[in-house]
């Protein structure tokens, strides 16, 4: 269940001015956690995990189309000018599979990672493969500006994309889901994290109906009721 709150955050984050929900989901834990997310970015995986583990959250759209994450209010949350940034009690953490794997351990009831640890990190190398060669391939297509100046360049990057990501879901297919989830019979928060690249395909020039293990998690994740509140708002 969502409800509009335009209240700032408190605790660690600066007093921003962003759009914010806040899920109130069945969990008796205080709220204590925000969430500073964009839309189809990676960090739509963080929202998923959140919502598998029936977290009470508050929710920060950050506006890209407005530059909002290159605004000085957001800089001072995450230098990076990135999304995901986590607001808890601690501090705030960054970058994808770091949040992942923190809400897989903070909400260990929930079973989203392995307990044993070859298991963990064995999904740590399917987030970071992940977040260090497929988000890099695909961000050629719509950020080529960021490694070259000239057009000619950035168009040869952008030609590359199709090859590149296909090879990427080429070896996923070939190498994980031995079962119905990323690491074989159980689901992990990786799950969230490969629906939500696997999303990108389509814009990417690449159909995802030729990795027919890839295409088929698609559709059951879509299917789960996390996936679909965290995609309804």
């Amino acid at each position: 269940m969502m409800r509009m709150d335009l209240q700032a955050t408190s605790g660690a984050a600066p007093n921003l001015s962003f759009q914010g929900d806040t899920a109130t989901m069945s969990s008796s834990e205080k709220q204590s956690l925000t969430l500073y997310y964009t839309p189809g970015t990676c960090a739509q995986a963080v929202r998923i995990a959140l919502e598998e583990a029936h977290a009470t959250y508050e929710l920060k759209r950050v506006d890209f189309a407005t530059q909002q994450q290159r605004s000085p209010e957001y800089l001072a949350l995450n230098p990076k000018g990135r999304v995901p940034a986590l607001v808890t009690e601690e501090g705030i953490l960054t970058e994808a599979p770091a949040l992942l794997a923190y809400i897989a351990q903070r909400f260990a009831d929930a079973r989203l990672a392995p307990a044993d640890l070859f298991g963990f990190a064995r999904m740590q190398e399917f987030n970071s493969y992940l977040a260090s060669t497929v988000h890099i391939n695909h961000a050629h297509r719509p950020r080529a500006a960021r490694w070259a100046d000239e057009a000619e360049a950035q168009a040869a990057m952008q030609r590359k994309v199709p090859g590149n990501m296909t090879d990427n879901f080429n070896y996923i297919e070939a190498n994980y889901l031995k079962g119905p989830w990323v690491l074989g019979d159980h689901y992990s928060v990786s799950d969230g994290y490969l629906f939500t690249v696997a999303g990108w395909l389509k814009g990417d020039g690449v159909d995802i109906a030729q990795f027919p293990k890839v295409h088929d998690h698609f559709k059951r994740m879509s299917a789960r009721p996390a996936v679909q509140r965290a995609l309804a708002a």
